[in-house]
């Protein structure tokens, strides 16, 4: 009899450990998450187009109203690692225009990828759809297309400025040539002149081109940097940004330095031009490219982080006065103007709950009123909103922590979800974790965010892991991210969930979300790594919950994530018994390169000393834990030199490794096969160390 109670005991323990670890899903069936890209609007009817990724096959879909029913544009159908962007409509909306090919989130993001590695490269292309009867085709090997009414197409090649005609199958033509290289246009209102802004290192300026008999006209010139030209709705004015030209003095490298910047207006007419504001002269006002336009009744909106929080200001163009236009711990992302420019539309972490700070929602702002709506609340994660015509209507990305991306529609009543058919059927949507938000202190006292991921059951402990989000200038969300990068890092985290794993994705320092001190803390990176702290604050808060196995904690992350994961690994190898480093940062001793002339930073020398005791291969000596080295050797934001170099050092040291490298492919995994090869081993190495053992 006691032997059948043992037995029927053991056999219990056992299947619930079974069920424990048991998968309802995959790697592969999580990384089906849908994600849609590029969301435009055309300034004329109620027209919306996006790209969709589908298992690596990026198409271009369209939807109008009233009932905004999607149709399929294009017809790429292989996982080939094509991206596409740049989608916009001309003005009149009769034409799509994109780009297709190249790695627009990293470095030299004009070249091209080749991750299928053929023999012959692909194209970066830019490609035009006629919407009149749905043909799709290649115009020319170039990247950054403009629109201009009313149907007007400029890009630019070799930095210069070339044009096409989108009606006609003329070959495009160089428009016109300047000294330097052009880095942005903009089409007056009428179509009928073109403002760029130059560089010619030293200096830039802000020119405009009316036609090939007609001097280039340049706006007050000056030996600054002048940047971003905005058209007035009249086309008789022009706004541009003057920042510092020239080099200065060697400032001590280590001190924090205001960025300062102005915006000026000029006359179209005679090219003369008057400084209309000037930033506040603090960190919090430095220079940090802002979303900046005109609006409907002739003055400016613009965004600054001037009070701590990245917000919208309105810009009194005869006084010079500037107004909050979204006040509130709370930073605004994703502006875009609505078509008559009365109106401005946003994505926000803020809302009524204490975890909206961890979310993302929408919200509306009128120009003359100043009015602030918010259109969506609750538990789902909004971003990346459009105008669509005339009547208040919006689309933009929805999801919610279990749902990925979709777009939706919203006519001021009803929101209209896009797309749901398109979710794979054996997508585990059911089946994912709702993460928690969860908060802890840093040594230095700093309150650090974080979201859990763990799978209900077991009263047995259980392994953890750490997620480094890269960047580092990011947050993650509790839901999917509306960034394709860390939608992907969130299906790795609710695999490893499922797998039985608790999982704490950390939002270290130097992330947005929190405000500026938390953006930009003294002493990050290779100026002293203040954020590792956060890191291993958060491993050790991991350690601490009861149902966690302190002696199980493992690490993962990505570029900057990666550059952290190396850093614990090699400082507290104690705590983070074993780590998953992809394509990350490891030598910061680069970060100054050693000036030729006389004059120098009077603290260079602890500077350099700094960069590199806050590089993980200054701690080579401590580092004992296992590590799953993963690198793409087209990587055109982490040089794959950082993760060859630490590879030879650990040779060197006999130190033991694991390592992937991958021929072909960018930062961004563009192929998607590539990407779920990445997460399997990731979250394999991590179960073979903390789990198998």
């Amino acid at each position: 009899m006691k032997k059948s109670i043992l037995y029927v005991l053991l056999l219990s323990i056992f299947l619930l450990h079974q069920n424990l670890y048991s998968q309802s899903f995959t790697m592969e069936q999580v990384g089906k998450f849908s994600f849609p890209s590029e969301l435009t609007s055309s300034p004329s009817g109620e027209k919306i187009a996006w790209a969709m990724n589908e298992q690596g096959k990026r198409n271009i879909y369209i939807a109008e109203g009233p009932n905004f029913s999607p149709q399929k544009l294009t017809e790429f159908n292989e996982d080939d690692g094509q991206e596409i962007s740049s989608l916009q409509f001309t003005p009149d909306g009769k034409w799509l225009v994109f780009v297709r090919g190249g790695d627009h989130g990293g470095g030299n993001a004009s070249s091209t990828v080749n991750a299928l590695n053929l023999p012959t490269l692909p194209d970066v292309q830019i490609w035009k759809i006629n919407l009149t009867d749905g043909k799709a085709q290649a115009i020319i090997e170039a990247d950054n297309p403009v629109v201009g009414a009313p149907n007007q197409l400029a890009f630019l090649k070799g930095g210069q400025v070339w044009t096409a005609n989108l009606n006609s199958s003329e070959k495009p033509a160089q428009l016109f040539e300047v000294k330097g290289n052009v880095d942005y246009v903009q089409y007056s209102p009428s179509g009928k002149k073109l403002a760029f802004s130059v560089n010619r290192s030293s200096h830039s300026l802000v020119g405009i081109y009316e036609d090939s008999s007609t001097p280039i006209q340049w706006m007050s010139p000056s030996f600054h940097k002048d940047i971003l030209p905005q058209w007035s709705p009249d086309g008789k004015q022009l706004a541009f940004i003057r920042l510092q030209g020239g080099k200065g003095s060697a400032f001590p490298v280590l001190e924090p330095r205001h960025i300062p910047w102005e915006i000026w207006l000029a006359n179209v007419q005679d090219g003369s031009a008057e400084k209309l504001w000037k930033a506040p002269e603090t960190l919090r006002g430095s220079f940090a490219y802002p979303f900046f336009s005109f609006t409907s009744d002739g003055n400016l909106a613009f965004q600054s982080y001037q009070d701590g929080w990245q917000h919208l200001y309105a810009l009194d163009i005869t006084t010079g006065k500037s107004t909050l236009l979204t006040p509130g711990d709370y930073m605004v992302e994703q502006i875009k103007l609505n078509p008559d420019k009365s109106k401005l539309i946003f994505s926000a972490n803020a809302g009524s709950e204490p975890e909206d700070l961890d979310r993302r929602h929408i919200g509306t702002v009128a120009i003359t009123t100043k009015e602030l709506q918010w259109i969506t609340a609750g538990s789902g994660i909004e971003a990346y909103p459009v105008w669509i015509g005339g009547q208040g209507k919006i689309a933009y990305f929805s999801a919610t922590a279990q749902r990925s991306h979709l777009i939706a529609v919203n006519d001021g009543e009803e929101t209209k979800l896009l797309q749901q058919t398109i979710i794979p059927s054996d997508f585990p949507q059911a089946s994912l974790v709702v993460p928690t938000q969860v908060k802890f202190t840093a040594p230095d006292g700093t309150i650090i965010y974080g979201q859990l991921f763990e799978k209900e059951g077991s009263s047995s402990k259980k392994p953890g892991v750490i997620f480094a989000h890269g960047g580092p200038q990011r947050q993650m969300l509790l839901g999917w991210s509306y960034m394709d990068y860390y939608s992907n890092t969130y299906a790795i985290n609710q695999y490893l969930a499922e797998l039985g794993f608790v999982v704490l994705s950390v939002n270290y320092r130097l992330g947005i979300g929190y405000g500026y001190e938390f953006h930009r803390p003294a002493n990050g990176y290779y100026q002293g790594a203040v954020e590792y702290q956060d890191i291993k604050a958060g491993g050790k808060f991991l350690a601490n919950l009861p149902q966690v196995d302190k002696d199980k904690i493992g690490i993962y992350g990505g570029s900057y994530g990666g550059y952290l994961t190396a850093l614990a690994l090699a400082r507290d190898s104690d705590l983070f018994k074993v780590g998953v480093d992809i394509h990350g940062v490891h030598d910061l001793d680069g970060r100054y390169e050693l000036p030729e002339t006389f004059e120098v930073a009077p603290d260079l020398d602890k500077a350099k000393k700094i960069a590199w005791e806050s590089s993980p291969m200054a701690d080579l000596d401590t580092w004992t834990s296992p590590v799953l080295f993963i690198h793409s050797d087209d990587d055109r934001n982490v040089g794959v030199s950082q993760t060859a170099d630490i590879i030879r050092r650990f040779e060197e040291l006999d130190k033991p490794y694991e390592a992937i490298l991958i021929p072909g492919d960018t930062h961004h995994w563009m192929k998607w096969s590539n990407m779920i090869r990445v997460d399997q081993e990731t979250a394999d190495f991590l179960k073979k160390h903390l789990m198998d053992k």
